[in-house]
């Protein structure tokens, strides 16, 4: 069966029969309460548009002529896709190194009057990010969708086109972007995404320095004598970037947040070049980090498996210092009302 969301194949039978999406979902219900739970949902939903003749099997592959769609028309099976928005959010560009492959991401949030989606580049592709500010007018030609956890993504590879303010398109009033959902930290998953939590930082790590290319800020490798090497760009004279971690309790329970550089720099108030002092002079950081215990910060980013250490941690996107422990007072206090109730 293909891995197709919910409403994604919801959406393709209303297209295909012409049924409305409440009667195809009550009929998904029906379906599911005939099999007595031993079905999920997705599963119900091939079984009604299978019996509505509505075929799943077969990616869908959008006509190179028939131009832009919109985000809300896109699904998560479809190829070769052309589409249009404006940038709501630009992402942290990060470093990977999976299965002994090292790499970079970088991923925009892009919005139109519909909808929204995230869009991600991966390695040489990164480099069309270079300038993006949000308010962009973006344009994608032969880009894919793919389902992650149940949202759908655009990637874009060596085949696909991505242009800057394009000549000629307009995106009207936005969809609004997607609040982050707040958690407790008891209450953290695995891959968590755009999930807030507020807490305050009990304990803090000196900041890790590690060197990357200055041409792609890919990592860079010492061998031996003979300085560091970029896969990309040979041997290279690296720059230094930066992570910082701390553990934050919020009542519930406690979890060690990951600050990459941006991140770092917002929760230390303070320039990379103010940084880079540390790493010549890791001492002088010891007074910065008891300032930072007993502040209150909120975060919003997501939730990662540290496979090393069999725990969960908190990736964090968005920084904010300005945490009024009034508010959050209040904030507590009315959900215990409401529990209750």
């Amino acid at each position: 069966m293909l891995k197709i969301p919910f409403e994604d194949i919801v959406k393709k039978i209303v297209t295909d029969s012409g049924i409305s999406e409440a009667e195809i979902k009550q009929k998904v219900d029906k379906k599911m309460e005939q099999l007595s739970g031993l079905i999920s949902k997705e599963g119900a939903a091939h079984i009604i548009a299978n019996e509505l003749g509505v075929k799943l099997s077969a990616p869908i592959e959008q006509a190179p002529s028939s131009g832009p769609i919109k985000i809300k028309d896109i699904t998560s099976d479809m190829k070769s896709v052309e589409t249009a928005g404006r940038v709501q959010q630009v992402y942290e560009i990060r470093n990977f190194n999976s299965n002994g492959r090292e790499g970079k991401v970088g991923s925009f949030l892009m919005a139109d009057e519909t909808g929204s989606t995230r869009v991600v580049l991966w390695n040489d592709q990164v480099s069309s990010m270079e300038g993006l500010k949000e308010g962009t007018i973006v344009k994608l030609v032969n880009v894919y969708a793919k389902d992650n956890r149940g949202r759908k993504e655009l990637h874009i590879n060596s085949r696909s086109e991505f242009t800057a303010n394009p000549v000629g398109i307009k995106i009207g009033t936005l969809m609004e972007k997607p609040e982050s959902v707040r958690k407790n930290i008891r209450d953290l998953a695995e891959n968590d995404e755009n999930v807030e939590i507020v807490g305050t930082i009990v304990q803090t790590f000196n900041i890790r320095f590690y060197e990357v290319c200055p041409n792609c800020n890919r990592r860079a490798k010492a061998r031996g004598d003979d300085g560091f090497y970029c896969d990309e760009h040979a041997r290279v004279t690296p720059n230094y970037s930066y992570v910082m971690n701390a553990i934050l309790d919020d009542g519930s329970e406690t979890v060690r947040a990951v600050f990459f550089k941006n991140q770092t720099e917002r929760l230390l108030g303070k320039d990379e070049k103010e940084i880079g002092k540390y790493k010549e002079n890791p001492d002088e950081f010891e007074s910065m980090k008891n300032e930072l215990i007993g502040n209150m910060v909120k975060l919003v980013g997501r939730v990662n498996k540290n496979e090393m250490f069999d725990r969960l941690e908190f990736v964090s996107g968005l920084v904010y210092t300005d945490v009024n422990p009034e508010d959050e007072i209040k904030r507590l206090e009315k959900e215990m009302e409401v529990k209750g109730n």
